[in-house]
């Protein structure tokens, strides 16, 4: 395993996001059902850099370099992951995993009473890896409209609907 580091992410790290976020992409090239995604259409460094702006939004470095972040937005009482990226020459060490226990330890921290995310279902680095880490899939989505809504524009931007979820994390 290589050296990493977690920290909270400062503005100037946004330029890297958008990089970081398509590399990762390449894992959903094969897939069938994200023919249709464009994955190089990604967040901007400025979509970025508002959301570092919110707090809770951390980066893992190796050395000198940015090689996965974890994006997150508040929403009253919950803290949404908006995305979550390790670049693949990275991928399998863990860096994951440390950063979305430290996005957990940084919500309840800040009184957060819930963090959401929404994912694939079925791909292991997706719902059954965020299951591991104690996300459960939201079941009734009415009950929940700001995840519903979230769900539905990415249906509306080519993702596949019978494959997407909601899952969330109860803090404390």
């Amino acid at each position: 395993m290589s050296e990493f580091s977690i920290r909270l992410a400062r503005s100037e790290d946004a330029e890297a996001f958008p990089a970081v976020e398509r590399a990762a992409a390449v894992l959903f090239a094969d897939d069938p059902d994200c023919t249709e995604i464009d994955f190089d259409a990604v967040r901007s460094a400025a979509d970025y850099r508002r959301l570092i702006a919110r707090g809770h939004c951390l980066v893992a470095e190796s050395g000198d370099r940015i090689v996965g972040f974890l994006a997150t937005q508040p929403c009253g009482r919950e803290l949404h992951i908006c995305e979550m990226d390790v670049h693949p020459d990275c991928q399998g060490q863990g860096i994951g995993a440390v950063m979305l226990r430290a996005c957990l330890i940084d919500a309840g921290n800040a009184g957060f009473r819930a963090v959401t995310l929404t994912t694939f279902r079925d791909l292991p680095w997706n719902g059954p890896f965020y299951t591991r880490i104690g996300f459960v899939e939201v079941e009734d989505l009415a009950a929940h409209p700001r995840l519903a809504e979230e769900i539905a524009a990415e249906i509306e931007a080519g993702l596949p609907a019978q494959r997407r979820i909601a899952m969330i994390h109860f803090l404390g």
